[in-house]
């Protein structure tokens, strides 16, 4: 899959990183759209020609198991990602990963324990790792930040790349980009009073979150 021609819709709540992962894709060339309106995807979008579709962490369970069974009854090249933390350069990164055509030889690890990246690489490579974490979970804007471990390049063999003391425990991942490659890894899960913010898409029980302004664009 090409980037150039690639075709990307990220499905979430939060306007802000929707908006900003599209525009981070749309800048690397990418043909990349964002809605939150979860009940009109089907009805706004021709799905057929999506090559990635994104799901963020606030679409609720049902709601994102129906959008897949019916998106992948007239799509049948789709790939669908599961956005690790609503954080837009990290969903546009999880995203170049998905599109990435070129074959993975490098064994590319993380290691939770010690918190360290493990690498080996089959040739000399570029390696770009890159932390991203939470700072804020105030809905409907939550707020993060990111840091750039490495980017040099490195001979062939086994590496180890612990992360920087300042990168949290919780809401927290790690970016790998070994040569043409992306790899995503979560460090430090969501707190679960975060996911308890998840809607459930029952009618019957009051929104556990604020409104949000609506968004659904279209680019050619």
């Amino acid at each position: 899959m090409d980037a150039s021609s690639a075709s990307i819709l990220i499905i979430g709540r939060s306007p802000s990183v929707i908006l900003e992962a599209a525009g981070i894709l749309r800048d690397k060339g990418f043909h990349a759209d964002a809605t939150n309106q979860f009940d009109e995807v089907l009805t706004a979008y021709d799905t057929t020609q999506f090559d990635v579709v994104v799901f963020g962490g606030m679409v609720p369970p049902a709601t994102k198991r129906y959008l897949r069974e019916e998106i992948s009854k007239g799509n049948g090249h789709v790939t669908f990602v599961q956005g690790l933390g609503g954080i837009a350069g990290l969903v546009a990164t999880q995203v170049e990963g998905a599109v990435s055509t070129a074959q993975d030889d490098n064994d590319v690890a993380y290691d939770t324990t010690r918190r360290t990246v493990r690498l080996t690489l089959k040739e000399p490579s570029r390696v770009v790792v890159e932390a991203w974490w939470a700072t804020s979970f105030t809905p409907p804007e939550p707020t993060s930040t990111s840091m750039r471990v490495v980017d040099s390049h490195f001979d062939a063999g086994e590496h180890l790349i612990p992360l920087p003391a300042d990168v949290p425990t919780v809401a927290s991942f790690v970016t790998v980009s070994a040569g043409p490659a992306v790899r995503a890894f979560t460090v430090g899960a969501m707190p679960e009073a975060v996911r308890r913010m998840v809607p459930t898409g029952d009618p019957t029980e009051p929104p556990a979150l604020p409104p949000v302004q609506a968004i659904a664009t279209h680019t050619n």
